[in-house]
């Protein structure tokens, strides 16, 4: 068998009754939409191959796979993974389910008619506080230490399909620590944390970012960040503007999910302790300036 088929020898062998045509998108995929007549085992699974032998036991059978549009290695990998588990007749279908459906050919499913990706709609969207947060790493010669901050609330205003303002507010005597394992010591960091030595929270109980636009990525893949947010960042009594890398993705439901990872000197929002940049023989004080942070938003 060829490594690859068009949509019309596919149709005919489907016709012939030659071939077993397995679809290896999401079970989700398959159900809005997919080739009449295929079966489906989820190529991302880890029981991938183990739905292929149940579908198929012989491995002497010729097998059709395909997923959306035949342009990245969905299919290819599925044909791959077949080959190494002993299958011998595997081939890709040129074009994946958008072809065969370009052709005219028949398909089935909930949503035959193609599935709609989600996109940002114009509208004011609620921080979903409870799904959203914000987590910590900081780090020295020896070690480091990770937490989290409560969002405490905020908003997201997209304007012509792309994020436009918002807020978020951080409540900074949240501060947590996740990796310290006796209350005692845990106790102690969070302590040092909240105190003057770093973010002085009886006096600045709040952080913020202030969304004031954003700069599409071009051609960015998903899994990365799509967008340049740009803003301003208050920490204690320093505001200072900031250009973030982040990921915004539509969800079917109508929210927003965000995700953003970045790092901050946190000298220049004057929080200064152990800054090997500032004092010197620090020796076990010694606290790299760069902080880690990781955003993971839910908007509604």
């Amino acid at each position: 068998m060829e490594p690859t088929l068009s949509c019309a020898e596919l149709k005919q062998q489907m016709e012939d009754g030659s071939v077993v045509v397995i679809d290896v998108l999401t079970p989700e995929d398959y159900a809005a939409c997919h080739i009449a007549g295929t079966l489906n085992a989820c190529v991302y699974e880890m029981a991938f191959l183990d739905q292929i032998a149940q579908c198929v036991p012989d491995r002497e059978a010729p097998i059709v796979v395909y997923d959306a549009t035949g342009t990245t290695r969905t299919a290819e990998n599925a044909r791959e993974k077949l080959l190494q588990a002993g299958y011998r007749a595997i081939a890709v279908l040129r074009g994946g389910l958008s072809g065969w459906r370009s052709a005219g050919y028949p398909v089935e499913g909930s949503k035959p008619g193609g599935v709609a990706e989600p996109f940002l709609r114009d509208r004011r969207y609620a921080i979903d506080v409870e799904k959203s947060r914000l987590e910590w790493i900081g780090r020295n010669l020896n070690n480091r230490h990770y937490g989290r901050i409560v969002i405490a609330g905020g908003e997201l205003v997209v304007r012509n399909h792309l994020p436009a303002g918002g807020r978020i507010a951080l409540d900074m005597s949240s501060i947590s620590d996740l990796d310290l394992q006796e209350d005692a010591w845990r106790n102690l960091l969070t302590r040092h944390l909240k105190s003057e030595d770093f973010f002085a929270v009886a006096r600045f109980p709040t952080a913020t970012f202030v969304l004031s636009g954003w700069e599409p990525l071009a051609e960015a893949m998903p899994g990365s960040p799509n967008g340049t947010a740009a803003g301003l960042l208050t920490i204690k009594d320093v505001t200072r503007p900031v250009a973030l890398p982040a990921q915004i993705s539509a969800q079917e439901d109508g929210s927003v999910k965000i995700h953003a990872s970045f790092e901050v000197d946190r000298t220049l929002w004057n929080v200064r302790y152990g800054s090997g940049k500032l004092y010197e023989r620090l020796g076990m004080h010694l606290v790299h300036d760069l902080i880690g942070i990781e955003l993971f938003i839910v908007a509604k």
